[in-house]
């Protein structure tokens, strides 16, 4: 699998990945995980981070360029 975006939005934004697991509720090493594509994200973590980007959960998974966020339905 080709590495996600999380790190990039993450950096891009200022925030430390201790941010963005205590926004989770989860551990920074666990999230960290995420980051480096050690462990695959699940969609329910996916959903919410593509929410909190305001982007695409597409974008994140490098399926898209374009990091503007899909019209709600």
């Amino acid at each position: 699998m080709q590495k996600t975006r999380l790190k990039d939005l993450r950096e891009d934004n200022e925030l430390l990945q201790k941010n963005i697991a205590n926004m989770l509720n989860m551990k920074q090493q666990q999230y960290s995980r995420y980051e480096t594509d050690e462990n695959e994200i699940p969609v329910t973590l996916l959903k919410q981070l593509a929410l909190f980007y305001n982007t695409s959960t597409d974008y994140i998974l490098r399926l898209t360029n374009n990091k503007k966020p899909y019209p709600r339905a």
